[in-house]
């Protein structure tokens, strides 16, 4: 998912995406879309 969002040039770290699974998991899904849509993530 890093990887995605370095494509994406959305600059956050493992630390912060974990904050943000926990406590707002709206905008992890954001982040998480915005990766795949980059080509970061793969799909199954």
């Amino acid at each position: 998912m890093i990887h995605g969002l370095t494509l994406a040039n959305i600059a956050v770290d493992r630390k912060l995406l974990a904050e943000l699974a926990v406590n707002d998991p709206v905008a992890f899904a954001g982040l998480a879309e915005r990766a795949k849509q980059a080509g970061g993530v793969p799909t199954a």
